[in-house]
């Protein structure tokens, strides 16, 4: 079995050109048989008709005579004469198997009175070598048969072979280098994505196919390199997330490890001891806290992740949100303003009560002492947007494309006051599980809006 696509290309083009032409050059023959066979007759036709109107116009006595001068004057054409029982009269010429070339029934069919005209020929073998016609001639009582038939030499027939082998030696050589190139421009393209994917396939995602054409081939070589391009930036991710966790996962380590060893000591006091102790547990409960956090967005992005949609008040639920940061805002002393007419809707209470907790949550912590925090509800025909606005720190325009990344944190300086960066990737996560939308509007300085749009019954689909 061949295994080269270039060498399967190639055979095929070529048996295609074979066969075509196999086929082809008969079919033309037969289509110009018809066409070649009427002009040299009738041209025949017209020769010998002059000859038997000469004839008979000067009362040639001696007719075989007269037909053999015809031929010393003629190199085009063989005259032939037949008197009334058939026999020649002139030299009767012969094919190459020695047969003569006019046959008695031919001879008899003119003398009948017909005219005769030849219908098998080699036009390949033997072109026109077979090809004659025979008139009747009436001199006197007397009637001859006169055939006329090409005097084609030798030479002449082998030129004209030769050239139909030529041109169908020309028909294959061109047609097989044209076939060469058309080839290698059709598969040069496949081999190099072939390349580029087994560089893929190593880990190598710095790859790119450079096709310029804009056929199939072009539009297959786009969407490969679209999607090394994808899988590039997905590789990227990865590697962005495995350092983000084992970041987020060290400092705290650290920080136990640090202070577990000084605890060893028996030169500090009780309250250093007790210091270091609570800084032990708040660095646990917040490795505790970023491990629920990342089994929670696993948890969301898997398909068996549970969804159990009830019909709740949304309204009552963003107020104990805003009752459980009381103490926050409060100590902050932070003008908290609510509008939330009653609202029901269908969605999973638990997985929403996680958003509102993460939201406002955030427009607590990044407002001032002092500022101002608006939660609004708006319900809509079939929907309803939950507004949560701040006049804080807000976020830049360049970090507002980023922050529903996972371990995206918009204020580096204060990593370990900002929490895990996985906060708004739970909140972006649960809200498309509800089939909803978020965006964020931000200014440096003047305060952020997160607008949560719901639908006021939401379904899911079961998974197959």
């Amino acid at each position: 079995m061949i295994k080269s696509l270039y060498l399967r290309v190639v055979l095929t083009f070529l048996a295609v050109v074979v066969v075509s032409v196999s086929v082809a050059f008969p079919l033309a023959t037969l289509f110009f048989r018809s066409l070649i066979t009427s002009e040299f007759q009738d041209e025949m036709l017209t020769i010998g008709s002059q000859i038997v109107k000469l004839s008979e116009d000067m009362q040639v006595r001696q007719l075989d005579t007269f037909v053999t001068e015809s031929n010393r004057f003629n190199e085009n054409y063989i005259f032939t004469l037949f008197n009334e029982q058939g026999e020649p009269m002139t030299a009767v010429s012969l094919n190459k198997k020695g047969v003569p070339r006019i046959s008695a029934s031919e001879v008899a069919y003119v003398l009948n009175g017909s005219i005769f005209k030849s219908l098998d020929y080699g036009l390949i073998k033997d072109p026109l070598g077979e090809m004659k016609v025979g008139i009747p001639l009436v001199l006197g009582e007397k009637t001859f048969a006169l055939f006329i038939h090409p005097n084609l030499s030798e030479t002449t027939r082998r030129q004209v072979q030769t050239a139909i082998i030529t041109v169908l030696v020309i028909v294959l050589v061109v047609g097989s280098l044209l076939i060469l190139v058309a080839s290698r421009y059709l598969v040069n393209p496949l081999k190099k994505l072939t390349v580029a994917t087994q560089r893929l396939a190593r880990g190598n995602f710095n790859v790119h196919v450079a096709v310029n054409q804009k056929d199939e081939l072009g539009q297959l070589a786009d969407s490969f390199n679209h999607m090394a391009g994808e899988l590039k930036q997905l590789e990227q991710m990865r590697q962005d997330f495995v350092s983000n966790v084992s970041h987020e996962f060290q400092t705290p380590l650290t920080s136990i490890r640090g202070f577990s060893k000084a605890l060893r000591g028996s030169e500090i006091d009780e309250s250093e001891r007790l210091r270091y102790l609570e800084i032990i547990e708040r660095e646990s409960d917040r490795l505790s806290r970023l491990s629920d956090n990342l089994l929670k967005l696993a948890s969301l992005e898997s398909e068996h992740h549970p969804f159990n949609p009830t019909t709740f008040d949304l309204d009552e639920q963003l107020r104990r949100i805003v009752v459980f940061y009381e103490p926050l805002w409060s100590e902050k002393q932070l003008d908290m303003d609510l509008s939330l007419p009653r609202v029901k809707i269908s969605a999973d209470a638990d997985q929403l009560n996680q958003v509102w907790m993460n939201l406002i949550g955030n427009a607590v912590k990044f407002t001032p002492v002092g500022g101002h925090i608006f939660v609004k509800l708006v319900p809509l025909r079939d929907r309803v947007q939950i507004w949560v606005q701040d006049n804080g720190i807000g976020i830049s325009e360049e970090d507002q494309g980023r922050i529903f990344e996972r371990f995206y944190k918009v204020d580096q300086a204060r990593q370990r006051d900002t929490g895990s960066g996985l906060g708004l990737a739970i909140v972006r996560k649960i809200i498309d599980l509800h089939q909803g939308t978020i965006e964020v509007r931000s200014e440096e300085g003047k305060g952020t809006r997160f607008l949560v749009t719901l639908p006021i019954l939401t379904y899911t689909l079961k998974k197959s």
